[in-house]
């Protein structure tokens, strides 16, 4: 499985990233430009994949691992992000929240 530190999700550019927490955790703060797409949902919603190599996050790195894992059989050139949506923040990354 491929993997990225947050420090270089950090600097890409152009790659498309898929959080798949559940949508309460997306909503209460998110990588910048990140689609969600819960890895609950993620079975019924393969159409809605880049095309094109992307990153996967979640919290800390496990859920986003074992969806890298399920999708590396199907075609898919997926990257996992080792420390997740917790790192990044910890790390004082920006984060975008949905307004209310």
């Amino acid at each position: 499985m491929k993997s990225i530190t947050i420090a270089e999700l950090a600097t890409r550019e152009g790659t498309p990233l898929i959080d798949v927490r559940e949508k309460d955790e997306f909503a209460r703060g998110h990588v910048p430009g990140a689609v969600n797409i819960p890895m609950s949902e993620i079975g019924n919603r393969l159409d809605e994949l880049p095309a094109e190599p992307f990153d996967v996050i979640c919290q800390a790195g496990g859920r986003s691992g074992r969806v890298v894992e399920a999708l590396e059989p199907r075609g898919y050139d997926a990257t996992n992000v080792d420390g997740g949506t917790g790192e990044w923040i910890a790390s004082g990354h920006p984060v975008e929240v949905p307004s209310a």
